[in-house]
C-alpha cells in the first residue's frame, strides 16, 4: 500500500505531505482544487510521462516521493527489483522522482538511479491509476487474454510452461529454416564471405599465445643495439683488467689467508669464495651471450609483419586470438550448413512438422482450460453486474477463429471481452461501449474480479463514478469499498455515497495567501464528516436537513461495510 506521498513545487502545490491508511481513502473538494493533481503527482512518480509544466512557478524543480509497504515478500515488485539491483529493505519501497525545468527526470528506487523505464515497471506493480476517459489495461484488447489467464490461476501454469518450452523450440527451428531458404542470390554471397573469411584466418596459421611471444621478440629486436652495449659493459667490468673479478678474487685470497688463522671466518671466507665464482659463471655466460648474439633486420621485419597481420584479424573478427579462431569455427559450420543446405532444409522441415503436432496439442489443452475459465468469469462479472445494477448485461469471453492457426507465446488463442448492456442488442467489444455510467460500472465489475488477480497493493480511482446517481451510485459506493477490502483503494469522488464508506476521508482545498495559490489536504474526522457530505449534496450551502440525511448516510454506510467486509 501507498502508506505516505511528499509533494513539492508541483503545479500549485508548495509543499504536501499525506499519510494514508489501509482499505477505502477518499478524496473530496470543490471542482478545481486540485484533486486530480494528487492523482498526477502519483501517476509521474510510478512512471507517467513529465513535462517542465508541472513545476510549481518560480521553482526550478518539482519533487515527488511515496513510500510504499509491501508486506508479501513473494510480491513479484521484488524480483523486478532484484533483477536490476535495486537493494530491498524489508517490507518498504520509496520512489522517488524529480522534474527540472528542462523536462527531465532523475528517478530513484530505494535510494538507487534507475531510468524512467524501470521506474515505470516497478510502479506499474505497485498502483493500478483509473479515470473515466483514460485507456486501461482493461479496455486492451491484447490484455484480455493476459487477465483471463491471471484468472485462471495455478490451473494454467504447468500447461502453459509446457506449451512455451516446446514453442521456444519451434521459433528457433524456423529461424533456422528461414536462414536457410533466403534467396539464392543471398546464400551465394554468404558462401563466398565464409569461404573468404575461413581461408583468410586458415592461412594465417594462428596459435594461440603467439602474439605475447611475438611482442616480446619485437621488444628484444628493436632494442638489440643498447642491449649489446649493455651486456658488454657489464662482461668488461666484470672480467676486465683490474676490474670486479680481480678485485674480488683478492679479497678471496685475503678472506682465505686469515680463516686459516681465526677458524670463526672460515663461513664469511668460503661465501667471498662462492660469490668469486658464481661471479665468474656468470661473465662466461655473458660472453657466450654476447658471442652468440647476431642483429637480423629480416627477422625484425617478420615480426612486426607478422604482428599486423594478427591486428588485421582482431579488427575483422575478435578482440584476441582465441576470439578469432572461435570465430572462425562457428562460420565454418554456417558454411558447411549452406553448402549442404538442401539436406539441412529436409531435416529442419521434419523436425517442424514434428513438433507442431505436439505443440497443437498443447496449444488445445490450453484454449480449453482457458474456456473452462473464461465461462466462469463470465458468470463472475455478470454478478458484479447485477449488483451495480446492469442485470440485464450479458458479458462473454469470445475466442476469435482464425482461418490459419498462428502459434504465438499464449498459444493460438485470440481473446477479447464482449458486452451487452441493453436487451436486444447483441454483444460488443467492450472497447466499443460508450456511455460514461456503463463504462464506470463496467470497471468496478472488472476490478472487482481483478484485484484478487492482479496483485496490485494499491488502485486509484479517479471520478470513475461520474455520470451516476441514486441506487446505482450506492451500488458503486459499496463496490469500490468492497475492492477495499484486497487493496488500498485512493478514490476522487463527488458522490457523498462513496465519500460515506470511506475509511479516510481527506478534502482538498485551495487557498490564496498573498499573491499565491496553494492546495492544502484535510483529514476529515468526525462531525467534520456529515458537514463535508452535506456540502457534496447541496453544494455550499450546508442544511439541517442535509445535515441529518449526511448522518444516516454515514450510519448506513458503516453498517453495510460491516457487512461487505465480514467484521
Amino acid at each position: 500500500m501507498l502508506k505516505e506521498l511528499t509533494i513539492k513545487n508541483f503545479a500549485i502545490i508548495d509543499e504536501l505531505t499525506v499519510s494514508f491508511e489501509e482499505g477505502l481513502t477518499v478524496l473530496t473538494g470543490e471542482t478545481g482544487a486540485g484533486k486530480s493533481i494528487i492523482i498526477d503527482a502519483v501517476h509521474l512518480l510510478c512512471g507517467g510521462r513529465g513535462s517542465h509544466e508541472f513545476i510549481r512557478h518560480g521553482a526550478k524543480k518539482a519533487e515527488l516521493e511515496g513510500l510504499f509497504s509491501i508486506p508479501n515478500p513473494t510480491h513479484g515488485v521484488f524480483k523486478k527489483m532484484a533483477d536490476v539491483g535495486i537493494e530491498i529493505d524489508e517490507e518498504s519501497i520509496i520512489l522517488r522522482r524529480d522534474i527540472n525545468e528542462a523536462g527531465k527526470s532523475v528517478c530513484r528506487v530505494n535510494g538507487k538511479l534507475v531510468t524512467i523505464g524501470i521506474l515505470r515497471e516497478i510502479g506499474s506493480s505497485l498502483i493500478d491509476i483509473h479515470g473515466q476517459h483514460e485507456s486501461q489495461e482493461l479496455m486492451d484488447e491484447k490484455a484480455h487474454i493476459h487477465l483471463l489467464d491471471q484468472f485462471a490461476g495455478d490451473r494454467l501454469v504447468e500447461v502453459k510452461e509446457s506449451y512455451r518450452e516446446l514453442f521456444a523450440k519451434y521459433k528457433k527451428l524456423n529461424k533456422e529454416l528461414a536462414i536457410l531458404t533466403e534467396n539464392e542470390q543471398q546464400i551465394a554471397h554468404k558462401i563466398d564471405l565464409y569461404t573468404f573469411q575461413v581461408e583468410e584466418i586458415l592461412d594465417a596459421n594462428l596459435v594461440v599465445g603467439e602474439e605475447e611471444q611475438l611482442q616480446e621478440e619485437k621488444s628484444k629486436l628493436q632494442n638489440y643495439h643498447k642491449m649489446f652495449d649493455k651486456m658488454s659493459s657489464g662482461y668488461e667490468a666484470i672480467l676486465g683488467e683490474s676490474k670486479g673479478l680481480d678485485y674480488i678474487g683478492a679479497a678471496m685470497a685475503d678472506m682465505q689467508d686469515v680463516a686459516e688463522v681465526d677458524k670463526r671466518m672460515l663461513e664469511l671466507s668460503e661465501t667471498v669464495s662462492s660469490a668469486f665464482y658464481i661471479l665468474q659463471d656468470a661473465a662466461h655466460q655473458l660472453k657466450n651471450e654476447l658471442d652468440e648474439m647476431e642483429f637480423d633486420s629480416n627477422q625484425l621485419q617478420y615480426v612486426e609483419d607478422r604482428l599486423a597481420i594478427i591486428q588485421t584479424l582482431k579488427r575483422k573478427y575478435g578482440q584476441s586470438i582465441e576470439d578469432i579462431l572461435a570465430y572462425k569455427e562457428k562460420i565454418a559450420t554456417s558454411l558447411e550448413q549452406l553448402v549442404n543446405r538442401d539436406e539441412q532444409i529436409q531435416k529442419t522441415a521434419e523436425k517442424i512438422k514434428q513438433i507442431e503436432k505436439d505443440l497443437e496439442l498443447e496449444a488445445k489443452d490450453l484454449t480449453d482450460k482457458r474456456k473452462i475459465a473464461a465461462k466462469e468469469l463470465s458468470v463472475a462479472i455478470m454478478g458484479q453486474l447485477q449488483e451495480l445494477y446492469m442485470e440485464k448485461a450479458i458479458f462473454s469471453v469470445m475466442f476469435h477463429e482464425h482461418t490459419k492457426v498462428t502459434y504465438n507465446d499464449n498459444g493460438t488463442d485470440d481473446v477479447s471481452f464482449y458486452i451487452s448492456t441493453n436487451v436486444g442488442e447483441p454483444p460488443k467489444a467492450l472497447t466499443k461501449i460508450a456511455s460514461g455510467g456503463e463504462l464506470s460500472r463496467m470497471m468496478l465489475a472488472l476490478k472487482s474480479i481483478f484485484s484478487k488477480h492482479q496483485g496490485i497493493t494499491s488502485i486509484i480511482f479517479d471520478e470513475v463514478d461520474t455520470g451516476v446517481s441514486g441506487r446505482v451510485a450506492q451500488a458503486i459506493a459499496e463496490k469500490i469499498a468492497a475492492i477495499a477490502t484486497n487493496s488500498q483503494v485512493l478514490c476522487i469522488s463527488h458522490l457523498s455515497q462513496v465519500a460515506a464508506m470511506a475509511d479516510q476521508h481527506l478534502m482538498i482545498k485551495k487557498i490564496v495567501n498573498g499573491n499565491r495559490t496553494y492546495t492544502i489536504l484535510e483529514d476529515i474526522v468526525d462531525d467534520k464528516r456529515a458537514e463535508e457530505l452535506s456540502r457534496m449534496m447541496s453544494g455550499a450551502e450546508v442544511t439541517s436537513t442535509t445535515l441529518e440525511h449526511s448522518k444516516e448516510l454515514l450510519k448506513l454506510a458503516k453498517e453495510r461495510k460491516k457487512i461487505l467486509r465480514k467484521v
